[in-house]
């Protein structure tokens, strides 16, 4: 067997430079340790819900006081109140002469969020948002509608009552340029997938959001249109709110919980 004889000064370098390597191992174990604890473990699904936690509501001033129309203008042969809630209804024998709607007055919102809860049985309503009030007949709005009815076939939807018509049905992110009709962007969803998450005849969560030329519709936690409107003669960017009773078949809508955030 062949020995090898290290003089003094090499053995005095190879200590040293075992010294060294020592260190770097022990400064090195911590950090994979550290990222051995912070790589996913694939032996189950993850629950991604707790990552992104939902938004926790904040800031929101209620828009009706529970026992009048206090705030509120519009033909109460449609309108009332009854158990905290607001009801606009009509009925075969009683009907107005077009479309008629309660308009807030406590200003034209343009920026905002708007939540309520909702119960729409028979025909067909909305809520009226940055809408204009026409002086002859009324209590008749102009303006983005988001729409809802009886038999979900608009409900979700971006309508423009007396002016541009459908701007976006359920399920569809659509854009709107200069001059231009509504054309679809993107996809939020198969409309009818999407109409499986409305209650029928039972109470519904509806969240709008408007701010600039975007306006989102959520209901029941769930993305249902949007629109993007870059036609400065068409769109407006404020206005008023309001809750229509549709002319036709009877129908019924309540709503409660109704707010805003500005």
């Amino acid at each position: 067997m062949n020995r090898t004889i290290f003089n003094g000064r090499q053995l005095g370098r190879l200590i040293v430079i075992a010294a060294a390597l020592t260190t770097i191992a022990r400064a090195q174990q911590p950090q994979a340790e550290a990222k051995k604890k912070g790589e996913r473990k694939n032996a189950g699904p993850r629950d991604m819900s707790k990552i992104v936690p939902p938004l926790e509501e904040t800031g929101f001033v209620s828009m009706f006081d529970g026992k009048t129309l206090k705030g509120w203008e519009g033909d109460l042969n449609f309108f009332r109140v009854e158990n905290e809630t607001i009801i606009g209804q009509t009925l075969t024998d009683k009907q107005p002469k077009q479309n008629t709607f309660l308009i807030w007055r406590g200003g034209r919102p343009g920026n905002f969020e708007l939540k309520m809860d909702y119960k729409l049985t028979g025909n067909n309503s909305g809520i009226q948002i940055r809408s204009e009030e026409l002086q002859d007949p009324k209590f008749v709005m102009k303006g983005y509608q988001a729409d809802m009815d009886g038999a979900q076939q608009f409900t979700g939807q971006w309508y423009e009552e007396r002016g541009r018509g459908f701007l976006a049905l359920r399920g569809q992110l659509s854009y709107i340029g200069e001059g231009k009709k509504s054309a679809v962007m993107a996809s939020l969803g198969d409309n009818a997938a999407l109409k499986n998450l409305i209650h029928s005849d039972d109470w519904n969560t509806l969240h709008l959001i408007a701010d600039g030329n975007k306006l989102i519709q959520i209901l029941n936690g769930q993305v249902m249109s949007m629109i993007i409107d870059d036609d400065k003669v068409g769109r407006k960017l404020e206005g008023l709110i309001g809750i229509q009773c549709h002319v036709g078949p009877p129908m019924k809508i309540e709503i409660k919980n109704i707010r805003i955030k500005q």
